[in-house]
């Protein structure tokens, strides 16, 4: 009887992204020479190949003996990245608690005739959805459509119809249409699934362990990406317990709705109608871009697109960089909805939230403004017809389509790198949307605890009283993700890549990133959920790991409130990887509210009461000093501003709320002078909210901002037109001098009483000095301290925010030399204002 054959296994390491980003990449295993365990691992180089996704992958094969079947087995893979050669490209560490590993583990199986195949997959975003798929490279693409739906009795893929909406017969069309007069787009949940193109019979996905696909082959997608790229579809999901719904795809590109109705039944209206994370899904092809921005029709002329090598060719301005140093960027806090002012309005008269176009309107103004970076809020699909801040995601790899959709972003992103500005994305990954019942929710299965993206403690059975009461919270508005499952992580990580790949965006904001790995507690009792915590900060380790491999230049930042010092370390040394966090700690200190406690200085809002009496400015010494420790600073941001009802704009918080009139105005313009210069002279990188630098004053509420939109240019042009010219003084000054821009800062005076701050700054042989006074009445005669630290010389005033440029009074030192001898110093300070020194 002739011996059981050996087992070869191949490897794949696929990358799933397109650029060639790595120079090598070598098999690592536990396994020795002859193919059996062993605790030193071979070590083995990959062969360079390209995936049928089209994109960079490495393979290499090893043989084991016959006898080793049913042994399990561990393998990794180290990569030569753009970071560093011999890095571990296994970013995602094993499912267990106590464990930091990062490896992959098989089962030899018995030898069946092909190599039994073992693959990891940095990035999915190329590998499930609507993706091209190769049979061989550089043929044409066929088109195959993958899911992740581990408890599905079937998948099946259906296409949807668009008509014409003027059509009283709703004709089906591919063909490009008026974009207001696109109708269809939806499939509805009934037994004929109304909405379906029923010309093309459904299209069985295949299981391939907890993820299905089509086969390529199958005659209707055989060659064809080219054809049916953007036309709607849908899964036909027969759940576990047998009953059919159709699901949207969470690696969709595109989502057809740009409104905000839900219809629950079928649907016969308009896309602007319908709510985008409820609409079909659209096969877009991500090699390719629209030549223009705007088009009178949907889909747009085949002829149109241009390849995406194309459209970036002219992203950079050589006289004009983006900046990649975290420490050299002044941030704008950007909503997209709520440009265009109160004017933008549909023909109907309801306003209309703010998109891409209005965005690139903006840039030369934000040019002239000085600022380097934008931060966005959330672009990822929310639906609401992009009324809305966008903080509850139902598809991350789709760009908001009421707000341009994808390509019109890739045109912004363009327009940003021409002049010299960053793009910051900001993300949510610790909740999704309210709303998703075709997206996330109940994917493949009713049962809470196969309810596959939400993380659920044991089951349903154990919550006789409360069946929900198994989910777990974090203080975000929706249940947290179920971050043990990989393939939860991956579309989170995945989409990340995507939108630094093919968006070009230079880094991201994580959203609550505390309600990830520290604050999860069940619904039920409201207990803390350990495990949950453990598997979020393993996520978020996995996240940085990911986008740091493929693009160390990126800039990674976490709205974190814990203060733990390992948010910013190294993943390697217990850390999760973020290159700074938001430090609102800096603004309850600098702004706050009046019902924040002793604890916090709040110096804005006890200013704003009125009176002299003293402030708390140790309090905020604390602060400014930490403002070095790789943080976001701001004196106002989108939270801050609309998010509670005891805070809001900083002009308004300036004066408690008083009308802006007269002096009044005057007074609560100076204080908002104040606060900006502290935070943009600090150690930190500092950032702003849209319209603080026009003085706005509107309410910038979560639930009523579109109904208080600025017109920002008409109040440069107006009201703001002195903040204006301040902001972009005191950002050339910023950007001008490496000693502010330096993570050095000391504090060399502080008087509660008097409202007395004074802190230096230094570079090298470069030496700034700020004093700044929360006093009503200016120290016209001059204001002396004493610091050994702060250097001798003759020092020169180079910014004084009472300056009549700004709508001041002039008081200071203009032009006169104020010498410093043996630490003695003596300047004149304004009222509720702020002066800046060179040493000469």
């Amino acid at each position: 009887m002739p011996s059981p054959a050996p087992v070869t296994v191949r490897f794949t390491y696929a990358t799933g992204v397109r650029r060639r980003f790595l120079a090598g990449a070598r098999l690592h295993g536990g396994w020795d020479p002859a193919g059996r365990p062993s605790e030193t691992w071979s070590v083995s180089a990959m062969t360079e190949t390209t995936g049928a996704d089209g994109c960079p992958a490495f393979v290499a094969e090893a043989t084991f003996p016959a006898d080793q079947v049913g042994q399990a087995f561990h393998w990794g893979v180290s990569v030569d990245a753009p970071g560093g050669a011999d890095v571990w490209g296994i970013p995602g560490e094993v499912r267990d608690v106590n464990s930091s590993n990062r490896v992959r583990t098989f089962d030899l199986l018995p030898a069946a005739g092909e190599p039994q195949e073992e693959e990891y997959h940095l990035c999915h975003a190329r590998r499930l959805g609507a993706q091209k798929y190769y049979p061989t490279p550089g043929s044409t693409p066929d088109l195959r459509f993958g899911v992740w739906a581990p408890d599905a009795q079937k998948v099946e893929l259906v296409f949807g119809t668009l008509w014409d909406a003027t059509d009283p017969v709703r004709t089906p069309t591919t063909g490009p249409l008026p974009a207001g007069d696109i109708a269809g787009g939806y499939i509805a949940d009934d037994p004929a699934g109304t909405g379906r193109d029923t010309a093309t019979p459904p299209i069985p996905l295949a299981r391939r362990g907890p993820l299905w696909f089509t086969d390529p082959g199958h005659p209707a997608l055989k060659g064809r990406f080219a054809d049916l790229d953007h036309r709607p579809y849908m899964f036909r999901v027969t759940r576990d317990d047998g009953v059919v719904r159709y699901k949207t795809d969470l690696y969709s590109r595109c989502q057809a709705g740009l409104g905000s109705r839900d219809p629950g039944g079928p649907f016969t209206g308009r896309l602007t109608e319908l709510d985008g994370r409820v609409s079909c899904s659209v096969v877009v092809d991500p090699d390719t871009v629209t030549r223009k921005f705007d088009y009178a029709v949907w889909p747009e002329p085949a002829e149109e697109f241009i390849p995406t090598t194309d459209f970036w060719r002219n992203e950079f301005d050589p006289a004009r960089p983006v900046p990649r140093c975290f420490e050299d960027l002044v941030i704008y806090e950007l909503h997209i909805g709520a440009l265009g002012g109160p004017d933008k309005k549909a023909a109907d008269g309801h306003e209309v939230a703010g998109d891409f176009r209005d965005a690139i309107n903006l840039l030369d103004y934000l040019v002239e403004l000085g600022v380097n970076a934008v931060e966005l809020l959330p672009m990822a699909e929310f639906g609401m017809g992009n009324a809305a801040w966008g903080y509850g995601n139902s598809h991350h790899f789709a760009v908001e389509y009421k707000a341009g959709g994808r390509d019109k972003y890739k045109h912004f992103v363009r327009e940003c790198h021409r002049r010299g500005i960053a793009v910051i994305q900001d993300v949510v990954y610790n909740h999704y949307t309210p709303d998703a019942g075709r997206a996330e929710w109940a994917y493949a299965s009713e049962l809470p605890e196969r309810n596959q993206y939400y993380w659920y403690e044991g089951r349903a059975v154990d919550y006789p009283t409360l069946p929900t009461g198994g989910y777990v919270d974090n203080y975000s508005s929706g249940w947290a993700p179920r971050f043990h499952e990989e393939m939860v992580r991956a579309m989170f990580v995945s989409s990340a890549v995507a939108l630094a790949e093919e968006f070009h965006v230079d880094g991201f904001r994580v959203d609550l990133t505390d309600g990830i790995h520290s604050l999860n507690r069940l619904h039920l009792d409201g207990r803390s959920v350990p495990a949950a915590n453990v598997f979020g900060a393993k996520f978020l380790r996995e996240w940085c790991r990911t986008l740091k491999l493929v693009n160390p230049g990126l800039i990674l930042v976490a709205e974190d409130h814990t203060g733990w010092d390992k948010v910013t370390a190294p993943p390697d040394q217990g850390g999760l990887g973020f290159d700074a966090t938001w430090y609102s700690a800096f603004y309850h200190h600098l702004v706050g509210t009046l019902k924040q406690g002793p604890d916090w200085a709040s110096l804005l809002a006890v200013v704003g009461t009125g009176g002299d009496g003293p402030l708390n400015l140790d309090a905020f010494v604390g602060v400014l000093r930490a403002s070095a420790d790789r943080h976001v600073v701001y004196h106002e941001s989108h939270d801050e501003a609309g998010n509670s009802a005891d805070s809001g704009r900083t002009m308004d918080q300036a004066v408690n709320g008083a009308p802006l009139v007269g002096a009044t105005r005057t007074w609560a313009e100076r204080r908002s002078r104040l606060v900006a210069g502290l935070s943009l002279l600090s150690a930190g990188t500092p950032m702003f909210l849209m319209g603080e630098e026009v003085a706005a004053a509107k309410p910038y509420r979560y639930n009523d901002w579109l109904h208080n939109r600025e017109d920002l240019p008409g109040e440069k042009a107006g009201n703001g037109a002195r903040m204006f010219q301040f902001y972009a003084d005191l950002i050339r000054l910023r950007l001008a001098d490496p000693a502010v821009r330096s993570h050095h800062l000391d504090v060399v005076y502080v008087h509660n009483a008097n409202r007395v701050i004074a802190f230096r700054r230094w570079a090298g042989d470069r030496h700034t000095l700020v004093v700044a006074s929360f006093a009503n009445t200016p120290f016209a005669h001059g204001y002396e301290f004493v610091n050994p630290a702060l250097p001798d010389g003759d020092w020169r005033e180079v910014f004084n925010s009472d300056s009549h440029r700004y709508g001041g009074d002039d008081v200071g030192n203009f032009g006169a030399a104020v010498p410093c001898r043996a630490g003695r110093f003596r300047c004149v300070i304004p009222a509720a204002g702020f002066v800046v020194f060179h040493r000469a």
